[in-house]
């Protein structure tokens, strides 16, 4: 009974729900991207112009779903084209493409196909979206110094890697400064060659990239030392 009540109102377990919702993050955007890169492999068959003028892979998706087949490309479709888009010029290039486009016609079953594939493309997106609004305000709630120091996305990895919040407030700076660097930290220790590494997920910081490369360690454990404070 007492181990239960500890269980059920441990309120220093709200950190569950950030490393459950930056663990779906991650495979999200690996999803994504593998998806995204075969609704374009699969329409650009009969639309290989279309990838070269949308580089963006959501908006590529949205535009497949909206043209369908080439046949569609009127004058009538640029509004709404303009509006996936968001650039006039570049819709008016979608629409002089279509007209001397050199892709294979293919039959009404395999465009729904695609079609469809495309639509759960987009809604994978929009969850996406709303799961990272999600992250933010929970870190705002469990960890508002963490997140306004290096933000809800690196602050949610490092209490992720640490395995809690409290895990990650009881953690030294040096510790905090090399997580998610551990294989290389014990490669390091075990060969005796080269120097240990100097930051692990924290490279991601935008403190870190925008240093210069002699201060990139420094930096690294100031930051390290400032997280551990927050």
């Amino acid at each position: 009974s007492y181990s239960r009540s500890k269980v059920k109102f441990n309120i220093n377990r709200a950190d569950t729900m950030i490393i459950q919702s930056i663990c779906l993050l991650d495979q999200l955007d690996k999803d994504l991207n593998t998806f995204s890169m075969r609704v374009r492999e699969w329409y650009s068959w009969h639309f290989p112009e279309l990838s070269k003028i949308v580089t963006d892979n959501v908006t590529f998706a949205r535009c497949a779903r909206l043209i369908g087949s080439r046949a569609n490309l009127k004058e009538e479709l640029l509004p709404a084209l303009e509006e996936v888009i968001g650039d006039e010029q570049k819709a008016q290039e979608v629409l002089q493409a279509g007209r001397i486009s050199m892709g294979t016609d293919i039959s009404e079953v395999d465009m729904m196909s695609i079609e469809m594939f495309a639509a759960r493309v987009v809604s994978l997106a929009e969850y996406r979206a709303e799961l990272q609004k999600y992250l933010h305000s929970r870190m705002n709630e469990v960890a508002p110094n963490l997140a306004s120091l290096v933000g809800d996305v690196l602050g949610a990895r490092l209490i992720s890697r640490a395995g809690s919040l409290t895990s990650l407030a009881k953690y030294p700076a040096s510790t905090v400064q090399i997580l998610g660097a551990e294989k290389a930290l014990f490669r390091a220790l075990k060969s005796r060659k080269g120097n240990t590494p100097k930051y692990g997920v924290l490279y991601n910081s935008s403190f870190i990239s925008r240093a210069k490369l002699k201060d990139k360690g420094r930096i690294s454990r100031y930051l390290a030392n400032k997280c551990s404070i927050a």
